[in-house]
């Protein structure tokens, strides 16, 4: 089978990007990338989260919708697929953890009337990391506003990936467990995920690597 749209996800600090753009620049695909280090509201929220959660998630629905609606109507054919460094979906995931229930049931209800006019993934690839190899990574990458950034909210997020992962049905999903992994440096093991992601046929459903 061949996808013709692979969406990377996982949770803060997983490699998501890295992935995505090694993917991209060896296999001649179209590469959309979140522009989140735009977003106002993201300092804010990691300072007072309360306060500003519910403008951040909107925020980022309407940046992500906008984005997958220009790129993926434009898809060039001069490239062979496209792929991303996350799924819309991760909008609702994050919402339903950083905001009380009554404004996660409204945004909710608008979350799938926007996204019913987009086209989902062929295939999810979800990079599962420890709370504490995600840790490293966000402080070896260095950005302000997320030094402060909890065990507890990565293992929230964490946790809110799983319960949405299992609820799906109709969605090729594979989780890889790449802890003992560093397919940013070492090319052997970036030979590997490409394999497991652009070689095999997977069913629908949910399908599970250590490497």
């Amino acid at each position: 089978m061949k996808y013709n749209f692979i969406a990377i996800e996982g949770n803060i600090g997983a490699g998501k990007s890295s992935l995505a753009e090694k993917i991209a620049t060896s296999h001649q695909a179209m590469l959309i990338k979140e522009g989140f280090e735009d977003n106002s509201f993201l300092p804010k929220f990691y300072k007072d989260p309360e306060k500003y959660a519910f403008p951040l998630e909107l925020s980022f629905l309407a940046e992500r919708y906008h984005q997958l609606k220009d790129r993926l109507k434009s898809h060039d054919l001069f490239y062979n697929f496209v792929v991303s460094d996350y799924y819309i979906a991760k909008s609702l995931i994050f919402a339903r953890k950083t905001l009380p229930h009554d404004e996660y049931m409204l945004y909710s209800q608008l979350f799938h009337i926007i996204i019913s006019s987009l086209p989902k993934p062929d295939l999810i690839v979800y990079l599962y990391l420890t709370t504490d190899n995600l840790q490293q990574n966000i402080k070896k990458r260095g950005r302000p506003y997320e030094m402060s950034i909890q065990n507890e909210y990565l293992e929230k997020i964490q946790e809110s990936y799983f319960e949405y992962m299992a609820q799906q049905k109709d969605l090729r999903i594979v989780i890889l467990d790449t802890n003992n992994i560093d397919f940013v440096t070492n090319e052997d093991d970036f030979s590997t995920l490409e394999k497991l992601i652009l070689e095999k046929d997977y069913d629908k459903g949910i399908h599970r690597f250590v490497l």
